[in-house]
């Protein structure tokens, strides 16, 4: 069968190959027909020779960790049925496993001895067909067969949401601005969570994009070209860019009391000067709260679907703004004016 693969740590090896159709020794795995992949900064670093790793054994690995797809076979006794849609649960627990990975808190690794399927030593999704153990899969509704590709980034920022949850819980009084950098997929999405909490979101671009500006004034917020803009300190930041001058900034921009969830991953690039005895000090004293997030487990899948599903009507379909046959794979990786979310599609 045909698949996008790479051979990680080289430079222009992506491409469709042949490979062995899929086999899984596990008697709970589903068989699954590949309808969309969705693309990311990750699957980029990876073409690019900068991480990821094949399985053992094998000098190339199949790409694509954003999945939908629709079963074509299930065990019997499964809670799935041929035709069924879903989507797969990117990394899998440690074999030893660790603490967190036995309690199921797998994206917690402790050990670093996770996979994770298209990035770290397991196969991706990106092949005609892929098998999928019912663990790991996650069940979308019908209503979302065309937007479901979504739902793993969607699950990177349940994962984020969930935890700035956590911290608002034990404050003594509800922060109530917001303030997204970067109106990529994540970024919207974090903004998209953000509103559904009530929060008065702002996001903020590094450049003016119609279709971006469009999609924050649908969700009811605001859509900035600099910090200035915001009205009041936020409260509550989600970085999305990694950029390392916009994470400085938002750290010393935040309210007293702030909260600031670190997404962005810089890939090697980008530096800032400044004193960090000051930016220390500006933590220390004005009781900031700044953490990173990565990845997601099971919940945060089903919390990711929940937000999907209550998104506004037409908000998930404009994020999509490239849709792609796999064939035209190289084009996908081109970035385009106006994008947004770019997916590669098997027919």
């Amino acid at each position: 069968m045909r698949a996008l693969t790479v051979e990680p740590g080289k430079k222009e090896t992506l491409a469709i190959t042949d490979v062995a159709d899929p086999k899984s020794e596990h008697p709970d795995a589903l068989l699954v027909k590949t309808l969309a992949i969705g693309l990311c900064g990750t699957d980029r670093e990876i073409i690019e020779g900068g991480h990821g790793s094949p399985p053992a054994g094998d000098r190339n690995l199949v790409l694509g960790h954003e999945s939908l797809g629709e079963v074509l076979k299930a065990p019997s006794g499964s809670s799935f049925k041929p035709g069924d849609l879903v989507a797969g649960i990117v990394r899998r627990p440690d074999p030893l496993p660790c603490q967190s990975c036995a309690a199921g808190e797998w994206d917690m690794c402790q050990n670093g001895e996770f996979t994770e399927r298209g990035i770290k030593g397991a196969h991706g999704f990106a092949s005609e067909r892929f098998t999928l153990r019912e663990r790991f899969a996650v069940a979308v509704p019908k209503e979302l067969r065309e937007t479901g590709v979504l739902l793993e980034p969607a699950s990177i920022v349940a994962k984020a949401w969930e935890q700035i949850d956590r911290i608002v819980s034990h404050m003594p009084y509800r922060p109530r601005r917001a303030l997204v950098t970067g109106a990529g997929p994540i970024g919207l999405l974090a903004a998209l969570m953000g509103v559904q909490r009530h929060y008065d979101v702002s996001v903020l671009d590094h450049a003016r994009n119609d279709n971006k500006l469009r999609l924050v004034q649908e969700l009811g917020g605001h859509y900035l070209l600099a910090m200035q803009q915001m009205s009041g300190a936020p409260e509550i930041v989600v970085e999305c860019t990694g950029a390392a001058q916009v994470v400085i900034d938002v750290c010393r921009a935040s309210s007293r009391n702030g909260i600031v969830c670190l997404t962005g991953i810089a890939g090697g690039h980008g530096s800032a000067k400044f004193s960090a005895a000051s930016f220390n000090n500006d933590l220390v004293l004005e009781n900031d709260i700044v953490f990173g997030t990565v990845n997601a487990n099971r919940r945060h899948y089903q919390a990711g679907l929940e937000a999907l599903q209550r998104a506004p009507k037409g908000f998930l379909e404009s994020m999509l703004t490239r849709r792609l046959p796999v064939e035209r794979f190289a084009e996908a990786f081109e970035k385009k004016p106006g994008d947004i979310k770019t997916t590669l599609e098997w027919t």
